[in-house]
């Protein structure tokens, strides 16, 4: 299936009926397959060769979903970038993609500008939104006939950047098969139909809510609301007011929601399908998901922006697999494989990979990346897990984050795991700090719950009966509040770079 189709089909299905709702504004689907063709069309007026790449720098609101299928429909490809990069992370990022023409908004034009000189290859930058918008004008320049242009499945039609391992970000390059396989995936694992009305309440540039939330919800004919920033009062009055049923959320903001001093339950009188990912849910806050919303169903997915989702843990588990990532999803090929490639055995250790028409294209014109990702026919995660014996996986840790401390392995996740019994905290991180007799130690960052104590030797003592002594935190420090991603999850590295940097300055 070609991305473009996907409207195109559910424009035929349901014309008049909403498929956007952003602030005091509705898109019918048969006036977002208008725009997305007026769109494809501006796009083909540019004379840009077939595959050129249109960057887009812009929060959720309904020009985001005009271009994601005006540029799929063009031949072109769409590459999201990330509105809270720095001047020197945009302008890399840029000039990696190879970005010719730049849609952006307008609240984030200014930063372009500044840069404009060290961007070579940007040709044109058309502003989305303000006074006299050259998005809108763009549009209204064009006819509204489906664009005339041979495409293909396997065509790349999009990129995301994600972390890379030299520090510098990377584009997930993917192809029109590699999202319409993701799309169908959560469609079925999440339930999702044309009478839901779906939250887009995390950043649209990020691959979990264009690719694992919109695309779908597009598919199926449902109703999408945009939020363009996050506030939790704000969401909860957007689900009073759309009939909000189903929404994907990062564990940060489902912990915000149901901890919110305001909670009301009538505020989420419809909202019966919550999906999340994107890093550790802590148990207390799907226990207190249960009480507080009985009738709110709860799926975690799991994944990554170059393999889509991979499995699936439906609410009917609960509680009984609660700390599991679920079993492989619908459609897709997962196995745990050492280091050769071969399979383990059941509840042993071993990397997660997969195989199929969900996993990207390739890293963009990053040859040495990509053929480190694909090994032996499988494209390998990156992420440690054991598997049970009804076939559930449960997540041990980032290859990349395991310690070694005096020669034995130590995955944080298990620290965290036991921190969290811990009624006291609420989120909390652990990596390796250097240490000269051991190589590395556990160092515990925590962040308590409001008006919540806790000391440090309460800590030490209870992770010293919980896990082997050398598993114990050297260091325990309590904090405020953590650096985190776009999709919630806590940056290791920043809390990391720190001591490992002095470690070299000491070498030196």
């Amino acid at each position: 299936m070609l991305t473009g189709d996907m409207l195109r089909r559910s424009a035929e299905r349901f014309a008049l009926k909403p498929a956007l709702i952003w602030q005091d504004t509705t898109t019918s689907y048969c006036e977002l397959d208008t725009a997305a063709n007026r769109c494809a069309n501006a796009l083909l007026s540019r004379g840009l060769a077939q595959g050129s790449k249109v960057g887009i720098i812009c929060r959720n609101r309904p020009e985001y979903a005009v271009a994601f299928f005006g540029v799929a429909r063009s031949g072109h490809v769409l590459v999201n970038i990330s509105v809270l990069l720095a001047d020197e992370e945009l302008r890399f990022v840029l000039n990696k993609a190879d970005v010719e023409l730049l849609l952006v908004e307008a609240a984030f034009a200014d930063k372009v500008s500044a840069l404009r000189e060290r961007l070579p290859k940007l040709r044109e930058v058309v502003v989305i939104g303000g006074e006299g918008s050259d998005f809108d004008a763009m549009l209204a320049a064009q006819n509204s006939t489906p664009p005339s242009v041979e495409l293909h499945e396997d065509m790349p039609f999009c990129m995301t950047y994600t972390g890379g391992t030299t520090g510098l970000p990377k584009g997930v390059l993917a192809s029109h098969r590699n999202r319409a396989i993701t799309a169908q995936t959560v469609a079925m694992e999440e339930a999702l139909d044309e009478r839901d009305i779906v939250g887009i309440v995390t950043p649209m540039f990020h691959v979990a809510a264009l690719n694992i939330m919109f695309q779908p919800a597009i598919l199926v004919g449902a109703t999408c609301v945009l939020m363009t920033g996050w506030d939790v009062r704000e969401f909860a009055a957007l689900a009073r007011r759309t009939g909000m049923t189903a929404a994907f959320m990062v564990p940060t903001q489902v912990a915000m929601m149901i901890a919110d001093d305001g909670f009301d339950p009538a505020d989420y009188a419809r909202f019966t399908k919550l999906s999340f990912a994107g890093a550790p849910m802590p148990d207390w806050v799907q226990h207190d998901v249960l009480e507080k919303l009985p009738g709110l169903r709860m799926t975690q997915i799991y994944g990554q922006s170059e393999v889509g989702v991979l499995t699936s843990l439906r609410h009917w588990y609960l509680p009984a697999k609660l700390g599991s990532i679920g079993r492989q999803a619908y459609n897709v090929d997962v196995a745990l494989v050492d280091r050769e490639g071969n399979p383990v055995p059941q509840g042993e250790v071993g990397e997660i990979v997969s195989r199929g028409d969900n996993v990207m294209l390739q890293y963009y014109d990053e040859p040495e990346q990509t053929a480190e990702f694909f090994r032996g026919g499988w494209a390998w995660t990156g992420d440690l897990a054991r598997m049970d014996e009804d076939g559930f996986i449960y997540l041990i840790d980032r290859s990349k984050d395991m310690m070694i401390s005096g020669g034995e392995n130590i995955y944080p996740k298990e620290i965290e795991n036991t921190l969290y019994q811990l009624p006291e905290v609420a989120e909390c991180a652990v990596f390796g700090i250097p240490d000269d007799k051991w190589g590395e130690v556990p160092a515990a960052y925590i962040q308590l719950h409001p008006g919540a104590a806790l000391s440090e030797d309460r800590v030490i003592s209870h992770c010293t009966a919980m896990l082997a002594r050398f598993k114990r935190p050297r260091l325990v420090r309590f904090v405020d509040s953590f650096p985190k991603t776009a999709m919630g999850k806590i940056q290791k590295n920043v809390l990391r770079a720190p001591y490992w940097n002095d470690e070299e300055e000491r070498k030196k």
